[in-house]
């Protein structure tokens, strides 16, 4: 009997490559040589409720086939991590305007939100539990427009 391949394996291993390139092209060498100090992190009702309330800027950073697959928190933009080097542009640096980064579980959102502090972003967090609690928690989603 052959396994059946893990999706979840899959996706950790997609989520781990992105994440390697994206520190590699968005950081400079002395950056990428230390340790990243851990962002700040944000809980899943502070999220929802900031959010909601355009107190701040939630980020999806998972890629479109998550997107389609489960939904995507209303109101988010949808900036996947395969694309951060094109449009980082698109991350607003106003400290008076909070950036709260999500991904499924956090791994992502939360190396994201560091590399992002070391390059001098002071307004971003990640969401703790990310998308996989939100909607575990039966959060509201919707679906992408289509591609």
């Amino acid at each position: 009997m052959t396994p059946t391949p893990n999706p979840h394996a899959r996706i950790a291993r997609r989520a781990l490559l992105q994440a390697a390139a994206c520190a590699a092209l968005t950081l400079p060498a002395a950056a990428r040589a230390q340790a990243l100090p851990a962002a700040p992190k944000v809980d899943l009702e502070t999220a929802r409720t900031a959010a909601a309330a355009g107190q701040a800027l939630l980020i999806d950073i998972r890629e479109p086939d998550e997107h389609a697959a489960t939904g995507v928190a209303p109101g988010a933009l949808r900036l996947p991590l395969s694309q951060i080097k094109e449009r980082q542009s698109e991350i607003p640096r106003d400290p008076a305007r909070p950036v709260l980064l999500i991904c499924r579980t956090q791994n992502r959102s939360s190396k994201l939100a560091a590399m992002l502090q070391a390059q001098g972003y002071t307004n971003v967090s990640y969401v703790d539990g990310g998308m996989k609690e939100w909607t575990g928690r039966h959060f509201p989603t919707e679906a992408p427009p289509p591609r």
